[in-house]
């Protein structure tokens, strides 16, 4: 079966968003099909992450951009395989729009990959936008990644990074969102998975650490940031008091979980696990209760 066709424009220098307008490389040329969401109205999201995810990455991926439906946020992303394609689908099922920029020109016969194709139509007939500064018929190629890159990093007024190796293309995004002045937030990871070896070189050079998506919400100003003052924040369990291996724990059990999920959801040894469940269980901040490891706090 053919692909299904849809409308490519051609912008006019005169239609690119504003943004890409600041930043130092400007695209000569840009195509869109669909229609790309008034950025006066929408807060840009980069979403980017590894192509190895872990369990751990998919699921904090969806909770994240979960907590965000109804609010005025666009998930722009790179429709790879991985937490891209992840982020797009996670927007598309929470209600939000979505704009995929993919390392080939946007013609459905070289649509990169072509597992994704049909979200990428999926995309396209629930508002959202395809966006490249690729000639239309362009295949993907191993310099089109890293280049269309500049194009994620300056759309967006924000990046969020799920999950990236020390040496991974994803961290290019981050980079380059850096360098245009665009705010970096990134998901805490166990120290002892390659795929977070990435996104922690990010916080210890200064990325906001994002656990929810209250903490994203509050850093780009959607809702009130409630921390320092007792009567708002009650009995919320402030997560920069524990190691980055125990955050990870705590992130899973937002609400009860069994053991053995626990286990499976995370790229950390056994050993690891059960020691880091023990030691939480000793501080009172956990509990076994029916079956289930609970949050006490």
């Amino acid at each position: 079966m053919s692909p299904t066709p849809y409308k490519i424009k051609k912008l006019t220098q005169e239609e690119f968003p504003k943004s890409l307008l600041e930043i130092p490389q400007v695209p000569e040329k840009l195509f869109v099909a669909g229609e790309l969401p008034d950025p006066t109205q929408f807060y840009y999201l980069a979403v980017v992450g590894s192509r190895k995810y872990t369990n751990y990455g998919r699921e904090a991926c969806e909770r994240i951009i979960t907590g965000l439906a109804g609010y005025p946020i666009v998930i722009v992303s790179g429709l790879a395989m991985g937490i891209d394609g992840i982020a797009h689908r996670s927007a598309l099922d929470a209600g939000l729009l979505t704009i995929a920029i993919p390392g080939s020109g946007l013609e459905p016969a070289v649509i990169y990959p072509r597992t994704n194709f049909n979200l990428a139509q999926e995309i396209l007939e629930n508002g959202g936008a395809l966006l490249s500064e690729f000639e239309p018929d362009l295949h993907a190629a191993p310099w089109t990644f890293p280049q269309r890159n500049h194009i994620m990093a300056g759309i967006t007024q924000g990046t969020l990074v799920i999950e990236a190796e020390e040496k991974s293309g994803t961290l290019i995004t981050a980079r380059m969102a850096l360098d245009y002045n665009r705010n970096v937030f990134t998901v805490p990871g166990p120290i002892f998975s390659a795929t977070s070896k990435g996104t922690n070189g990010l916080l210890r050079q200064g990325a906001t650490p994002i656990t929810c998506a209250k903490d994203l919400l509050e850093e780009i100003g959607f809702i009130e940031q409630t921390f320092g003052d007792p009567e708002q924040q009650g009995n919320k369990l402030d997560l920069t008091l524990f190691s980055p291996e125990e955050q990870v724990v705590l992130l899973l059990l937002d609400e009860p979980r069994e053991r053995e999920e626990i286990i499976s959801s995370l790229d950390t040894p056994l050993t690891e696990i059960l020691s880091i469940l023990m030691i939480l269980e000793i501080k009172g901040i956990i509990r076994e209760r029916m079956g289930k490891i609970e949050r006490v706090k």
